[in-house]
């Protein structure tokens, strides 16, 4: 039973669904965001005006929520004869074409330690995805299969990614890497593990739109690490003033 307003204690028995909004944390139970493209019933304005969420929000929003333990409840209202319009189309296809290419980092996973890096990205709760600011390069997030971590950069670079929770002295980690991967990209790349964090070179040319997953192996998470003061972990934005 998924339910919004749930308080923690009851979080081991029910789904807490957060109405077109996140979580701010790495949740210890899963949980649910249910958003819509548009409006929850169909509005042609949107379509005429192409005012819809753009294939790389999702993508982006779908991404946090994962890394945070959460499940993406994504609304495409139909028209009153059950078609989609032609915006709502491309939306899709952009989706499917990105998850041709980085679904294994998406289906199956689960969170890694910490849920990412950057600064505090959302105001939680529900009806706080408008608050959200846009996400750069800067912003990574993590997911896990089995022993391997997938680290998604959050926007282009243009330059070499830095990975600070694993450089090499990093608390979260253990061990070396053996390798690693972008999704897509089918030739080998330039990485150095170093006190910064785990440096990638960059490949000339994008193997998707919208976010970028490297496939990280070899190194085994220090489960018993305090991640609580970590200078690395975003930390939550403030609560929105009452009103």
């Amino acid at each position: 039973m998924n339910t919004k307003a749930v308080p923690a204690e009851l979080r081991k028995a029910l789904v807490w669904d957060i109405e077109r909004g996140r979580s701010d944390r790495l949740e210890p139970f899963p949980w649910q965001t249910d958003t819509c493209i548009g409006s929850w019933h169909y509005n042609a304005s949107l379509f005429e005006n192409h005012r819809y969420k753009t294939a790389a929000t999702v993508v982006t929003t779908l991404i946090d929520i994962v890394s945070k333990n959460g499940n993406l409840l994504l609304n495409v209202p139909v028209k009153g004869d059950g078609t989609i319009d032609a915006d709502e189309v491309k939306i899709l296809e952009d989706l499917a074409r990105w998850m041709k290419v980085n679904g294994g980092a998406i289906f199956g996973t689960r969170p890694w330690i910490v849920f990412g890096e950057g600064a505090a990205d959302v105001a939680a709760g529900n009806f706080g995805e408008g608050k959200a600011r846009g996400y750069t390069a800067e912003d990574i997030r993590f997911t896990t299969k089995g022993d391997t971590i997938y680290a998604f950069v959050l926007g282009w670079p243009g330059k070499p990614v830095v990975i600070r929770s694993m450089a090499g002295n990093s608390p979260l980690v253990t061990g070396d890497v053996d390798n690693v991967a972008l999704l897509g990209h089918d030739g080998k790349l330039q990485w150095s593990r170093t006190e910064e964090g785990l440096v990638i070179k960059m490949p000339d040319e994008k193997p998707c739109e919208h976010a970028f997953a490297f496939k990280i192996t070899g190194l085994k998470t220090n489960a018993s690490a305090d991640t609580g003061n970590l200078p690395y972990v975003p930390k939550p934005l403030p609560p929105a003033p009452a009103k």
